[in-house]
C-alpha cells in the first residue's frame, strides 16, 4: 500500500469518479444526502417547465429555465463526484488487495500426513505447514517453528518480519510468503473471513457507516433545508398578496442557495476520504468512529512490551543468590525453559549454550509444563520426582515460595532492584521453597519515542505506559520513553480499570497493544490500535489495527481524526456563512420590480435581477468542486489549545465565507451580465 500513496489519485481514479457521478443520480442513492436530494427535485421540476411550459401553463423564459437547470445538474453532479471521488481511492487500492489474492495452495496436515489441497477448502482449526518460498494459505497462529515472513503485499514494507510460536508474534496473514525456515499454522479463520477480505471490504467503504458526528451533522442540514424550503413556499403567497410575480424556477433557484448544498455536497466525501487519509497511513480503520473517536483522544494507553519496547527480551545474564553458584542458576533455569516455546524461554537455553554451560536435561523429560498466566506471572516445571521450578516476576515467586514455607535471600530484592534500575527485567528461579537467583531479561525502547510522546503532549494527550515489570523497571522505560506515567506489575484488569477510570472523568481513551492479554483492554478503549505483528486475538478486540506495527503511529491517527473534525466544522461555518452574500444577491433581485426600495440591499452592484439570480446559483455550483481538494485533504491540524485553534477557524472560514461570496457572486455577474 505504500507505494501507491504517491499516485493514489490517477486518471483512472477520476474517469470512474466521473461515471459514477453519473449512476449516483439514481433517486434511492440520493435520498441518503436529504439535502443533495432537495437539489435533483428542484432540478427535475426545472426541467418539467423548461420541456413543457404549455403543459404547466407557464410562460417563463425557456432561456432563463434552461440555464437554471444546467446549474442545478451541475451541483449535483459536483457533489456526486467529490463522495466518488473519496470513494475511488479506496476502490483502487481494494482493487490491488484482489490482486494480489490469489489462489494458494495448502499443506493441510490430515491423521498425520500432509495433503496439498486448494486454500479456499481450509477451514478454521485445519493444521498447515509453511516452507521458504511457499504463500501462506490464510490467517492463522504459528504453533510451531520459527521463520521469516514476507508481509509487503499487506504492508507494503519489504523487510521480512520473524514469525514464531509463542508470544506475540505468532499471528500470520493469509497470503503472505515464508522466505525462510519452515512454519506449522493453525487456520482461525475461514474462507471469505480471512484479514484480506475484510480490508478489502473496509477499503471499498462497503460497510462504511455514518460516523454520530456526521449523523448530527446531517441532521442540522436536513432541518437547516426543512426550515428554508417552508420559508421559501411561503415566499409564493406573500408574493402574490403584494401582486409580485414569483417564478417557480427563481423559488427553486432561492431554495438551492439558502440551503447548505456546499456542506451537503462534500459531508460524505469529507468522512470517507478521513477514512482513506488513515489507510495510507497503513492503518486500517475498522470504522469511521473510531477516526473521529481518535480526534477527541485525551488519554493514551500504551502497553510496553512490543509497543515502546522491541519486545524481544532476552536472556543476557544469570544472577546468583545467597551462596548459589551461577552454574546452579542457569542449570534450574534452563530445566524451567526446556518446554518454554516463549522467546524468553528459548533465550534462556541459547545463553546456557553461549556460555558453555551444560544441564541434565533429562530431568525435564516427562515433566509437567506450567504455562505463564497473566494471573500468576509464573511459569515452569513440575518435575517427576515431586520438585516444583519456576521462574517468573519477582514479587510473584517470593510469594510463591513464602507460601511453601521458604524464606527469601536477603540480597534478591538488591540485584533485581539493580537489573531493573539498568532498565532490564529480573526474572526469578527458584525451586520448591528456595530461590537460586535471576534471570537478567534485557529490552530495548524504540527509537524516536521520546520525540514523538512529546507531539502527544502538545496535542493535550495524556500517555500511559502499562507493564507487567517491576515499579523500578517500569519508571525506567518510562522514564527513557518519555511517557507521563506509568502502572507497574499490571495485569489484563488492571489495564480495564485504569481505562474505565479515565472515561468515567469524561475522557476517551486510545489503548495500544499486541497481547492476547491486550485484547479486554483494546475493546474496552474508545479507540484500540492493535499492531499487525501481534496476536489474532488482539486485531480482533481492536478497531483499528497499524500494519506497520510502529504504536507511534496513534499520532498520525489522532492528528487525523482531529483533521476529520476540523474540516467538517470549518466547511459547515464557510457553508452558512456563504448564505449571507446570497441574501444581498437574490432578495433584492426578486422584490426589486415591485419594491424599488429594495435596491438599497443591493450592495454589490449586481447588473440586473436575472444576471443577480443566475450568479448567485453558478457560484453555488462552482464552490463545491473548488472545495474537493480540501475535503479530501482535510484542514492543515497544528498542535495547539482548542480556543486557538476555533479563533483560527472562525476567523478563516467563517469571515472567509461571508468575504469570498461577494468577490465572487460579483465578477460571476460582470460575465453573465453582458452575456444575456
Amino acid at each position: 500500500m505504500n507505494a501507491n500513496r504517491k499516485s493514489m489519485l490517477t486518471s483512472a481514479i477520476v474517469s470512474r469518479a466521473i461515471k459514477d457521478s453519473f449512476i449516483k443520480l439514481n433517486p434511492v442513492s440520493m435520498m441518503r444526502n436529504p439535502v443533495m436530494f432537495v437539489v435533483e427535485v428542484g432540478t427535475v421540476v426545472v426541467l418539467l417547465l423548461t420541456l413543457f411550459p404549455g403543459y404547466f401553463n407557464t410562460s417563463d423564459d425557456i432561456g432563463f429555465n434552461l440555464t437554471v437547470f444546467f446549474i442545478l445538474l451541475f451541483t449535483i453532479l459536483f457533489a456526486n463526484f467529490a463522495e466518488a471521488l473519496a470513494e475511488g481511492r479506496g476502490k483502487a487500492q481494494a482493487d490491488s488487495l484482489k490482486n494480489s489474492k490469489k489462489e494458494i495452495q495448502a499443506n493441510k496436515v490430515v491423521g498425520g500426513n500432509v495433503k496439498v489441497v486448494p486454500s479456499t477448502e481450509l477451514r478454521k482449526g485445519d493444521i498447515v505447514v509453511v516452507t521458504q518460498g511457499e504463500m501462506i494459505p490464510g490467517d492463522g497462529e504459528v504453533i510451531e517453528g520459527l521463520a521469516s515472513v514476507d508481509e509487503s503485499a499487506i504492508t507494503g514494507e519489504s523487510a521480512p518480519v520473524i514469525k514464531e510460536a509463542g508470544g506475540d508474534f505468532s499471528s500470520v496473514t493469509g497470503g503472505t510468503r515464508v522466505v525462510s525456515d519452515k512454519i506449522t499454522v493453525r487456520i482461525t479463520s475461514d474462507p471469505g473471513e480471512s484479514f484480506i477480505d475484510r480490508m478489502i471490504s473496509l477499503v471499498e467503504g462497503a460497510k462504511r457507516q455514518k460516523t454520530p458526528n456526521e449523523l448530527a451533522l446531517n441532521t442540522l442540514l436536513t432541518s437547516l433545508t426543512l426550515i428554508f424550503l417552508i420559508v421559501v413556499v411561503t415566499l409564493g403567497p406573500i408574493a402574490g398578496y403584494l401582486d409580485i410575480e414569483l417564478k417557480v424556477p427563481v423559488l427553486i433557484a432561492l431554495l438551492v442557495c439558502l440551503i447548505p448544498t456546499t456542506i451537503g455536497g462534500l459531508l460524505s466525501a469529507i468522512g470517507i476520504a478521513g477514512m482513506d487519509r488513515v489507510t495510507q497511513f497503513n492503518v486500517l480503520a475498522m470504522s469511521g468512529k473510531a477516526v473521529e473517536a481518535a480526534g477527541d483522544i485525551n488519554t493514551m494507553i500504551l502497553d510496553k512490551t512490543g509497543t515502546i519496547t522491541y519486545g524481544n527480551r532476552m536472556a543476557s545474564e544469570f544472577v546468583p543468590v545467597g551462596s548459589v553458584s551461577v552454574q546452579t542458576v542457569g542449570e534450574w533455569a534452563a530445566i524451567s525453559s526446556e518446554h518454554d516455546e516463549t522467546p524468553e524461554g528459548r533465550s534462556v537455553l541459547e545463553l546456557m549454550k553461549k556460555q558453555g554451560m551444560g544441564y541434565d536435561a533429562s530431568l525435564a523429560t516427562g515433566a509437567e509444563f506450567i504455562e505463564f498466566k497473566a494471573e500468576t506471572r509464573m511459569s515452569g516445571v513440575d518435575l517427576k520426582d515431586g520438585r516444583k521450578v519456576r521462574k517468573g516476576a519477582v514479587d510473584a515467586v517470593k510469594k510463591w515460595v513464602t507460601a511453601q514455607g521458604g524464606s527469601v535471600p536477603v540480597d534478591l530484592d538488591t540485584s533485581s532492584d539493580s537489573i531493573a534500575r539498568e532498565g532490564g527485567t529480573p526474572l526469578a528461579v527458584a525451586v520448591d521453597n528456595r530461590i537460586y537467583g535471576l534471570i537478567y531479561l534485557k529490552d530495548t525502547v524504540k527509537p524516536g519515542m521520546r520525540e514523538r510522546f512529546e507531539q502527544l503532549r502538545q496535542m493535550g494527550i495524556k500517555t500511559i505506559m502499562c507493564t507487567g515489570d517491576n515499579p523500578l523497571t517500569a519508571a525506567t522505560i518510562a522514564r527513557e520513553a518519555g511517557v507521563d506515567d506509568f502502572v507497574a506489575e499490571s495485569k489484563p484488569e488492571d489495564k480495564i480499570a485504569l481505562i474505565r477510570r479515565e472515561q468515567a472523568e469524561g475522557k476517551l481513551v486510545a489503548m495500544t497493544g499486541d497481547g492476547t492479554n491486550d485484547a479486554p483492554a483494546l475493546a474496552q478503549a474508545d479507540v484500540g490500535l492493535a499492531m499487525n505483528s501481534g496476536t489474532i486475538a488482539a486485531k480482533e478486540a481492536a478497531n483499528m489495527v497499524d500494519l506497520d506495527s510502529d504504536p507511534s503511529k496513534i499520532i498520525e491517527v489522532v492528528s487525523i481524526g482531529k483533521q476529520l473534525l476540523m474540516t467538517r466544522g470549518a466547511l459547515t461555518t464557510f457553508s452558512i456563512a456563504n448564505d449571507i452574500a446570497k441574501y444581498f444577491a437574490i432578495i433584492p433581485a426578486m422584490f426589486i420590480l415591485a419594491i424599488p426600495e429594495m435596491s438599497v440591499l443591493n450592495v454589490m452592484g449586481l447588473g440586473s435581477p436575472m444576471s443577480a439570480i443566475l450568479s448567485a446559483l453558478i457560484f453555488n455550483a462552482i464552490i463545491i468542486p473548488l472545495l474537493i481538494p480540501l475535503a479530501m485533504k482535510g484542514v492543515a491540524y497544528k498542535p495547539m489549545s482548542a480556543s486557538k485553534l476555533l479563533s483560527r477557524n472562525l476567523v478563516l472560514y467563517g469571515l472567509g465565507g461571508v468575504i469570498v461570496p461577494f468577490i465572487g457572486i460579483k465578477l460571476i455577474d460582470l460575465v453573465v451580465h453582458l452575456w444575456i
